[in-house]
Order: C-alpha cells, then sequence, then structure tokens
C-alpha cells in the first residue's frame, strides 16, 4: 500500500503514445505515475486521438493530461518522467519521431523557468489542442502563463483534430 505523504506542489504532465497499442502504453504511463510513492495523481483526463504534429508520416496519437501533486523538484519529476518512458521503450531517433510513450511536464505550481531541459510553462502547450483539450478537461480554470486560461486556449484549439475518445 502507497504512504500517502503531504505532497505540496501540483504539477500537471502531457501523456501521448501512437505505438505498441497506444492506448495501452498511456494508460500504464498513468498507473506507473498513482504507485509512486513521490507523486499523487489527483486527476485525469480522457483519453483523445490527435493527428501527428510536426513529422506527419505515422500513426495517430492517444494523448491526455494529468494532474498530480508532488514534492520534487521540477527538474527530479521531469527526471522521473524520463524513467518511466524509458522503462516503457521510449526510443528518441529524431524530433517528432513516432513514440512508445512520451511525458511532457507542463506546469509545475506558477513556476516560470528556462534552462537547457526543461522550459516552464511547456512553451507551446497554448497552440496544442491535443494538449490544451484535455488540459481543460480537468484544469479549466488554470491561467497558462500569460496566454489565458486553460478552456479560452482549449476552445481557440478546437479545429486541430483532435478527438475525444
Amino acid at each position: 500500500m502507497k504512504t500517502q505523504l503531504a505532497f505540496n506542489s501540483r504539477a500537471y504532465i502531457a501523456l501521448g503514445s501512437n505505438l505498441a497499442d497506444p492506448q495501452n502504453q498511456v494508460e500504464q504511463a498513468m498507473q506507473a505515475i498513482a504507485k509512486s510513492t513521490d507523486m499523487q495523481l489527483t486527476k485525469q483526463s480522457s483519453l483523445y486521438r490527435t493527428a501527428p504534429v510536426g513529422y506527419d508520416n505515422q500513426p495517430d496519437f492517444i494523448n491526455a493530461v494529468i494532474e498530480i501533486k508532488t514534492n520534487l523538484s521540477p527538474l527530479d519529476l521531469l527526471h522521473r518522467l524520463f524513467e518511466i518512458e524509458n522503462k516503457q521503450g521510449r526510443e528518441r531517433p529524431f524530433p517528432n519521431a513516432p513514440r512508445v510513450l512520451d511525458l511532457d511536464l507542463l506546469m509545475y505550481d506558477q513556476v516560470k523557468m528556462e534552462t537547457g531541459e526543461l522550459n516552464l510553462p511547456h512553451p507551446r502547450m497554448h497552440e496544442r489542442g491535443f494538449v490544451m483539450l484535455p488540459f481543460a478537461e480537468i484544469a479549466p480554470d488554470v491561467m497558462i502563463g500569460n496566454y489565458g486560461l486553460a478552456k479560452t486556449l482549449a476552445h481557440q484549439c478546437q479545429n486541430q483534430g483532435v478527438f475525444k475518445l
């Protein structure tokens, strides 16, 4: 049984997959996060089917967004997400390549940071329907940087070929 700790920080994570049974990959990642002792899964969106962005010659993606609570720092959380990706067979042959699992740290409280490894909030999340539609489903009134409320940004992205399953 998982020990319940008082987690002080809230973070949002985008999940995506388009290889090796994508729906199962996303669900397995959610389960791995839920079982983790250093984070607590508090909300999860529905699953969404999305056409690929950037590199079109690949299968559609299954996407979701989750909210967690944690005491990990933003960089430590990012590294934990990489561990989960790697355990599920993530490879990075080229940008926007098909992938077994992609976990993107979108926001961490209201932290703003830019490093070579992590930018918060995620710099393009407000433009991407596959992020904003599931994000707005679980946190419609969260302010996304200086861009606006999640529900407003999701409405602006609704014609991007993102379909709730």
